[in-house]
């Protein structure tokens, strides 16, 4: 099937007409030819911790994602063109019942792994990584492939022990083998710790994790590197949690945390993947119903046009006409 360009989705209007497709990009579950599917995952019922509302996400991200189109100023590419990308819709979950929900998901994201599209996901709390992981990992192993590389930007560590939530996805994701925690990094790390000793549960567990404090002492080309060490040649899943982002460039979301990355710098850390073996996405815990003047929901599609971007360079075998990375910081 080819994927052209479809008036009815108002693509020649401005961003305030039209369907709200992500990018204005065809709806569809036909993935055959498909480059990239941009998945909704509408849930917030992994026991969040103190504001709800992250099902709302996915919705109000492909509206702020109207407003992007044409090339990436840095890394010139256009990725709507270079890539054939399309708009999945949501899968199917069942409010407050997160094993049937991640069933769904696990299920569905894997049908469209199958097809040969990349899938990046619009969350949704952070509960929702874990059946994506579990796809892409199922996908991986029928593809020969070994565990997960995973660069994980967030305020939290996420590895609690317990049941199924947002704040224990990533310890059942080592435990289950989905990733391989010698190619794990966590970005961003701060705030009060549910238990005294959580930094340490995550490095014993095998991440490599850098702090905020770690971040802004490094500087932003200095992180980017060591991702980039970390992961190395791997194959590379990214999950953004945009409470990564200080809370006074992106209020909208569920557990913020003061001293976080401006935006431009979450840019910056986005940017700095480029070249890396990427295979899929997840961009979480956007909450619209704390968000102010949708700056969150903005930031967030932002994000995914920049990762779509680095998929579309390294499809192309480009490296960009503007270096490697941005290195300017604030």
């Amino acid at each position: 099937m080819a994927h052209e360009k479809n008036p009815a989705l108002g693509g020649h209007l401005l961003a305030y007409a039209g369907v709200p497709t992500f990018m204005r990009q065809t709806p569809t579950r036909d993935l055959s030819g498909v480059d990239v599917a941009i998945v909704g995952v509408p849930f917030d019922s992994g026991a969040t911790s103190f504001r709800g509302g992250t099902r709302f996400g996915p919705r109000h991200i492909r509206a702020a994602s109207l407003a992007l189109w044409g090339t990436h100023h840095i890394h010139g590419v256009a990725p709507t063109d270079a890539l054939t990308i399309v708009d999945y819709g949501d899968v199917e979950i069942e409010m407050a019942y997160i094993e049937k929900s991640m069933d769904f998901i696990t299920t569905e994201v894997g049908a469209a792994l199958a097809q040969g599209a990349m899938v990046v996901a619009l969350g949704g709390d952070h509960s929702i990584s874990l059946p994506l992981l579990r796809a892409q990992a199922a996908a991986a192993r029928n593809a020969g492939h070994g565990p997960l590389a995973v660069v994980h930007f967030d305020a939290h560590t996420d590895v609690e022990p317990g049941g199924y939530e947002h704040g224990t996805v990533f310890r059942h994701a080592i435990e289950e083998g989905l990733i391989d925690p010698t190619a794990y990094i966590q970005v961003g790390i701060r705030g009060s710790l549910f238990f005294p000793d959580d930094l340490n549960v995550a490095r014993r567990l095998g991440a490599r994790v850098l702090t905020i404090d770690d971040c802004f002492e490094m500087g932003i080309p200095a992180v980017i590197e060591a991702i980039r060490e970390t992961v190395g040649d791997r194959r590379v899943y990214v999950t953004l949690d945009i409470d990564a982002t200080d809370p006074a460039f992106a209020p909208g979301t569920g557990t913020p945390e003061p001293g976080g990355f401006s935006s431009y710098q979450m840019l910056q850390l986005m940017r700095g993947l480029k070249g890396l073996n990427l295979v899929g996405m997840d961009l979480v815990e956007v909450s619209p119903p704390y968000d102010q003047s949708d700056v969150t929901a903005i930031l967030a599609a932002n994000l995914v046009f920049e990762y779509l971007c680095l998929v579309a360079l390294r499809r192309a075998g480009e490296q960009g006409s503007r270096g490697d990375y941005d290195r300017r910081t604030d």
